[in-house]
């Protein structure tokens, strides 16, 4: 990726996570009024999430800041990773705001309240459900330009609130027109549910990202693909891929002709780094030359003489670099 176009992902990030937090503040203030209004329990429940919504939100707008910035002595790889430490304060905050919910909805199931000003309540949840809709749109635009763990996190906590919302109206139309109290309650319990296993997902990735978990099947095959165009590189081992941020980090061991001059296996590791980067712009390389036939292993006392030509696990689930 070139300079300039890991800077217009970068504010790309910046643009979507201040839209993020101004939307949070925006429903936490309607949500609250529908609240004073109503007493629903349902209402009680989404206004908690958008409380947390707010603080996530507040972590991912300066954890995609942190992560722009550039490598530095003490963090040569870059800051990248910011962005899963964000992530994983929002699965934090999901899950705590699961526990609060749900518990509030299984003590209301067996002291059912009243739902009141039902007319108020319906209105501010179908407007927070069209606010919220328009900002995981906007988040997914910004999602095919950065693949950022930290918006994909936003993304996908505000997806469930869409869900959540809905069920949520159900509950206020259920206590209010339909003298059934109960079924709010039950509304507030269904969004504990779905938030707990939003944020379970939201855990997994970024303990991926955080763990360096391998880059897709298609993706490393592709790298291989790419490396081995050329006729003069006859194998490719100790394949390594990770994730920093928005940045591909690959390493690997390539088998060249024993007889090569250091000059011309450079120019042959260049030009294969530049096949790589045309299919992987946003990669950050290291490719270590090897003579065809000697290819011990380097820094692993525990590595094959000759290892297969992706030699990482191929069992790995679907997501975006997981």
């Amino acid at each position: 990726m070139t300079a300039s176009s890991l800077d217009d992902a970068h504010a790309a990030t910046r643009r979507i996570t201040t839209l993020s937090v101004g939307t949070a503040v925006v429903l936490i203030v309607l949500k609250a009024f529908a609240l004073g209004a109503s007493g629903s329990v349902s209402i009680l429940a989404t206004l908690a999430d958008s409380s947390l919504d707010l603080i996530a939100s507040l972590a991912t707008f300066f954890a995609v800041r942190w992560a722009a910035a550039p490598p530095d002595e003490e963090h040569r790889y870059g800051h990248g990773k910011a962005e899963a430490l964000a992530a994983l304060v929002q699965a934090g905050l999901v899950f705590a705001s699961a526990v609060f919910i749900g518990w509030d909805a299984v003590q209301r199931i067996f002291d059912p309240r009243p739902v009141t000003a039902g007319g108020w309540a319906v209105g501010v949840v179908v407007v927070s459900i069209a606010v919220t809709l328009w900002l995981v749109w906007m988040q997914t635009q910004a999602m095919k330009k950065t693949a950022s763990l930290a918006v994909a996190g936003d993304r996908a906590h505000y997806a469930a609130d869409l869900a959540a919302n809905v069920v949520v109206l159900i509950g206020v139309v259920s206590g209010a027109f339909l003298n059934a109290p109960g079924l709010d309650a039950a509304a507030g319990l269904v969004v504990a549910v779905w938030l707990f296993w939003g944020a379970t997902s939201i855990l997994r990735d970024a303990a991926d990202h955080l763990l360096d978990h391998a880059a897709p099947d298609a993706d490393r095959a592709a790298v291989v693909a790419a490396v081995l165009a050329d006729p003069r590189i006859s194998g490719v081992h100790q394949l390594r891929t990770r994730m920093a941020g928005q940045v591909l980090m690959i390493q690997m061991h390539v088998d060249l002709e024993p007889s090569l001059t250091l000059e011309a296996a450079h120019a042959i590791v260049v030009e294969a780094e530049q096949r790589i980067l045309a299919a992987f712009p946003h990669a950050d390389l290291l490719i270590h030359a090897d003579p065809r036939g000697r290819g011990e292993g380097h820094g692993r006392r525990d590595a094959p003489a000759e290892a297969p030509a992706v030699a990482e696990p191929l069992a790995i689930r679907s997501g975006p670099w997981s």
